[in-house]
């Protein structure tokens, strides 16, 4: 599962249980998968391709609903990872404003390390792809 660690000065330091499924946020009326597959090349760099297949969604501790879809890809051979940025003011109280990307590391991990780094919240969606797996999809 390809899962991507949040960039920022709060992530630095963290590694298990931080990482997440490449995400953003649809407009209302919007399409979903649209939005996926724009979310998925903004965070990791590469414009997704293939059959993609939902996977449902969940809801995170925040409230946030996050709806997942999957593909089998490759990365392109010398793969860079590039994501966009955002500004924050660091350190706190500075008044110095700085930008970080919003995803600053993308890996693949096997299924069972894919559970210890993901966040608890979206776990379903590794157990999810692993029954669409079983089945023959993908």
């Amino acid at each position: 599962m390809l899962l991507a660690h949040p960039g920022g000065p709060y992530f630095q330091r963290k590694d298990d249980g931080v990482w997440t499924i490449p995400k953003g946020e649809a407009g209302d009326g919007e399409d979903l998968l649209t939005r996926a597959k724009i979310e998925f090349e903004e965070e990791v760099g590469v414009a997704p391709s293939g059959e993609w297949i939902e996977i449902g969604s969940i809801t995170q501790k925040g409230g946030k609903v996050v709806h997942a879809w999957a593909f089998e890809a490759d990365l392109p051979e010398g793969f860079t990872h590039q994501s966009n940025t955002f500004e924050m003011e660091w350190p706190p109280q500075s008044g110095k404003v700085q930008q970080f990307p919003e995803i600053d590391r993308v890996v693949f991990f096997r299924s069972e390390k894919a559970r210890r780094k993901m966040k608890a919240a979206q776990t379903p969606f590794l157990d999810r792809l692993n029954d669409v797996l079983k089945s023959g999809g993908l």
